[in-house]
């Protein structure tokens, strides 16, 4: 199963994504596990009184990282999409937990997507497509991939899944997991959605199918598995409604310096 490195996806273009052509996608991925002190106090300032209140709420210092890191960036990286300020921006979720933004209104409007895990916060923008989703995880982590693949994946993909050799299961279902949860995270509709009423194959081209009832259009859809150098990967999954999607991925650190998210 290949897959393409972000390292070898072309950098970011603000002003060709603003063209809203079809297929765009822009991944902003930071790898934020050291944070100096004042980077953190700036990423702090940056937030809201109910994001400083969840900010305290963790218990785990390694918590409150990553939600100061998810927080910066998706702020910092928005943007450089609209001339707004980034502690200006403001979010809301809908009822089953997908983030959007609610002030102030922009034109073009921007989509976007958030994907954190240990290690990595990924932000997936769009402005020619509003359904799309991002998934990452770290994949040097032990896991059942044959006792999770037989609850929550298709049978198709976990009896693709158990037909390798045990150590070779963990990639499989790390790019099936990442590959449904940016799925499910580009409908908004969450785990309302089985996961095992869609499979995953992996042919040179990413697909999907859907059994019978299930109510979407396969052929709308795009799909990419990424590595994150060295230990995570990048699902996306774009509602490009046939058109080719066009990836295009920076690391960032956000406030590092000025003009760093140009």
């Amino acid at each position: 199963m290949s897959r393409t490195s972000i390292n070898q996806l072309p950098a970011i273009s603000i002003a060709e994504t603003l063209t809203s052509e079809k297929g765009i996608v822009d991944l902003w991925c930071y790898f934020y596990e050291d944070i100096d002190v004042e980077l953190l106090a700036a990423y702090e300032a940056l937030l809201t009184a109910d994001e400083r209140d969840r900010h305290k709420s963790f218990y785990f210092e390694r918590e409150r990282r990553l939600f100061l890191a998810t927080r910066a960036l998706v702020r910092t990286v928005l943007s450089n999409y609209s001339a707004v300020s980034p502690a200006d921006w403001r979010f809301a979720r809908n009822e089953h937990g997908k983030p959007l933004i609610t002030a102030p209104i922009v034109a073009p409007a921007i989509y976007f997507n958030l994907a954190n895990t240990p290690g990595l916060v990924v932000c997936a923008v769009s402005v020619a497509q509003e359904p799309v989703g991002v998934d990452a995880e770290r994949i040097d982590r032990e896991v059942e991939a044959a006792e999770l693949a037989n609850r929550y994946f298709s049978l198709s993909e976990a009896s693709r899944l158990r037909a390798l050799p045990t150590p070779e299961q963990p990639e499989l279902f790390f790019a099936y997991w990442t590959l449904k949860e940016s799925y499910i995270k580009a409908r908004g509709l969450g785990l309302t959605l089985p996961l095992g009423q869609f499979s995953f194959r992996m042919d040179d081209e990413i697909g999907v199918e859907f059994d019978a009832g299930f109510a979407d259009d396969a052929s709308s859809w795009r799909f990419a598995l990424l590595d994150a150098p060295p230990h995570h990967m990048i699902a996306i999954s774009v509602k490009t409604g046939g058109a080719a999607l066009s990836l295009r991925a920076t690391r960032v650190i956000p406030l590092q310096r000025k003009g760093d998210l140009t």
